[in-house]
């Protein structure tokens, strides 16, 4: 008998001058009984840095042809794919291909430097793909406010991010990588 996924609810309140966007977004969010508690709070992180009307969660793990989230058009188009981890590079030219934009989002410092090592020439082609990196002490932080529900507050300044759950508080700042 396959294990089920968690399904875990989130209550995001966005603030991100950068872009000039303030809404609340009510998540459901289905963890993977693959996926760890930092894994699903970088989908979340992910979410209130590209946040949209349209942005949503896909199959995730459960699908090799979707991305973690995405924005498609009205039209079906995809317009921005987001991937965690480190993705091989017939992925990622497959989505640099569907997609107008590409995010990667990184973490485990050690083997996305590896993996970036081994995957930059391949990579610097593309012209609509960006890759950030989340250092481990962030990620492991970022885990420990991870609960089956959640109310979070992200402000986002200067490329900075501020995380809060009314009772701890969280700075992220991505380095970029590409």
């Amino acid at each position: 008998m396959a294990i089920k996924s968690t399904i875990f609810k989130a209550e995001l309140q966005i603030t991100d001058m950068d872009r000039n966007y303030y809404n609340d977004h009510a998540l459901t969010i289905a963890r993977h009984p693959s996926e760890n508690d930092e894994r699903m709070m970088l989908r979340i992180l992910a979410f209130a840095l590209n946040a949209d009307e349209r942005l949503s969660f896909t199959k995730g793990l459960s699908s090799e042809d979707e991305p973690d989230l995405w924005v498609k058009s009205l039209s079906d188009e995809i317009e921005l794919w987001i991937d965690l981890g480190q993705p091989d590079e017939k992925r990622i030219r497959r989505a640099c291909g569907r997609s107008q934009q590409v995010i990667i989002y990184t973490y485990n410092r050690n083997s996305a430097q590896m993996w970036w090592e081994k995957m930059q020439n391949k990579l610097q082609r593309f012209s609509n793909l960006r890759i950030f990196n989340v250092d481990d002490a962030t990620m492991a932080t970022l885990a420990g406010f991870s609960q089956r529900t959640m109310q979070l507050q992200f402000t986002i300044q200067d490329g900075t991010t501020l995380i809060s759950d009314g009772e701890r508080s969280l700075e992220v700042t991505p380095s970029t990588t590409k």
